[in-house]
């Protein structure tokens, strides 16, 4: 696929309005508490039938960090003791057997995913026992070539925790960095040296993880372009495999951490476009590729890929090379897709605790998609991952005329066509250079629940 991006800001600025970054279709917004346990089962039934067992995807989340990220807008506990870990693991333990109850054993586990809060707030010993719980229950891989991951706090972890962490069969990690400017840092409450993430990404290496990711973050108080190029300078001498730079979203009425967080002190609207033009043409000068959104690979880490044989998905744990798993998500919040549906736990860590007691699934909302939802999943999945849709091969595939299902949407398109987003020339839709950081503006032609004004949900900003 061609990598070129065009950066275009007047462009940008005109197409620059809220949206959901379509880690599913349709988005959390639209889980309803009308999905059961008997649902639930029988979806997992139904998968369980297929001929071909389908693989499964792992996800466990960990609510804990010791210290707070004012920036942060995830479901976590802070704490300082870690003893409070001991009767969350307990419960999982127990939702783990429960779930693995529900899945045939010859269902391998391809993809594990610890995150959180901070997974690395567990020691070594609990890290050790949550994974052999996990072996007791599902069907892990043992030769390595599953993608085991888990997100890491540079500051949570030593050598030998790293090495317990490896030894116990995980391959991947993603660092938590932000910003390596140390007024940044102070702002956002994550005081963490270059040292301490080089240290940690080199012990990495020298124990054989395959990949490592950083996360980084733009539009924090006293970035600036030339700071925040400065921080890439630095990242990229480390030489991270894969690197998201997240865009900070200023939500201090729904994330009460933030508030903390002085809006004055923030980059401009048209300061933080800068920020990312320039972060762009950075990292591609250095040899990344854009996946799409906020993430960047090397031409060989597996994310580029699988970009490039057209078989790259999204999911909740944004790009993933796992298309055809089920996602069996456990712990407080996390969300699962089983049988191309959808189901969340309860986000209240009280509540997990009653109905895991209680010897309930915690669930707590959901949605079972209708023939429609599954289309438009499709389209929105092949234009976030590829940058291209073949209409009429979708078409012939789902059975349905397109030009006719899709009237409006088409029609809408061609605003979008008018202003360079986009081609359509023999039924194929191709998102061109200057729409690829504008693919969410696209994909939300084809929401039905945006265009029915049935989503109340407020969304981060699309750049």
């Amino acid at each position: 696929m061609n990598q070129h991006l065009v950066f275009d800001a007047d462009l940008i600025k005109r197409y620059d309005q809220s949206g959901p970054r379509y880690t599913s279709y349709p988005t959390v917004a639209q889980f309803h508490d009308g999905i059961t346990e008997e649902d639930y089962r029988r979806w997992a039934q139904h998968s369980n039938e297929d001929p071909i067992p389908r693989g499964l995807s792992l996800y466990l989340h960990i609510p804990f960090c010791d210290t707070v990220c004012f920036y942060c807008a995830c479901n976590k506990v802070v704490t300082k003791h870690h003893e409070r870990a001991k009767p969350y693991l307990e419960r999982l333990y127990r939702e783990i057997s429960m779930q693995s109850k529900l899945f045939d054993q010859d269902r391998i586990v391809e993809q594990l995913h610890w995150g959180g809060g901070t997974p690395t707030f567990l020691d070594a010993n609990e890290i050790s026992s949550l994974m052999k719980v996990i072996r007791q229950h599902f069907t892990l891989r043992e030769d390595d070539k599953g993608e085991y991951s888990i997100e890491i706090d540079p500051r949570s972890v030593d050598y030998e925790k790293l090495r317990t962490l490896r030894m116990n069969g995980f391959n991947r990690v993603s660092l938590g960095v932000q910003d390596i400017n140390p007024e940044v840092q102070k702002a956002v409450n994550r005081i963490q040296s270059e040292d301490l993430t080089r240290e940690v990404t080199s012990s990495a290496r020298e124990l054989g993880f395959k990949s490592i990711n950083m996360d980084l973050m733009y539009g924090l108080p006293f970035q600036s372009v030339d700071s925040f190029v400065e921080t890439l300078k630095h990242v990229v001498t480390i030489s991270p495999d894969r690197l998201a730079i997240y865009n900070y979203a200023h939500l201090p009425e729904r994330f009460k951490p933030q508030r903390r967080i002085q809006e004055q002190d923030l980059p401009s609207a048209d300061e933080k476009l800068d920020i990312l033009q320039a972060t762009i043409e950075f990292l591609t000068d250095e040899g990344y590729v854009y996946i799409g959104m906020d993430h960047f690979a090397k031409p060989d880490d597996e994310l580029a890929i699988a970009q490039r044989e057209g078989t790259l998905h999204r999911n909740f744990q944004g790009y993933s090379t796992h298309a055809d798993c089920d996602l069996v998500s456990m712990g407080v919040s996390s969300i699962s897709k089983v049988c191309d549906n959808y189901n969340q736990s309860v986000r209240d860590l009280e509540e997990y605790y009653r109905l895991i007691d209680a010897g309930k699934l915690p669930l707590e909302r959901g949605i079972e998609l209708e023939p429609d939802d599954l289309l438009r999943r499709e389209v929105i999945i092949q234009l976030m991952c590829h940058f291209v849709l073949d209409m009429k091969a979708l078409g012939k595939k789902k059975s349905f005329n397109y030009k006719l299902h899709f009237k409006r949407e088409l029609e809408d398109l061609q605003t979008m066509q008018a202003d360079g987003l986009l081609t359509i020339k023999d039924d194929i839709l191709t998102v061109l250079p200057a729409g690829r950081l504008l693919v969410r503006n696209i994909c939300m032609v084809f929401d039905k629940y945006l265009r029915e004004n049935k989503t109340r949900v407020r969304f981060s900003k699309v750049i």
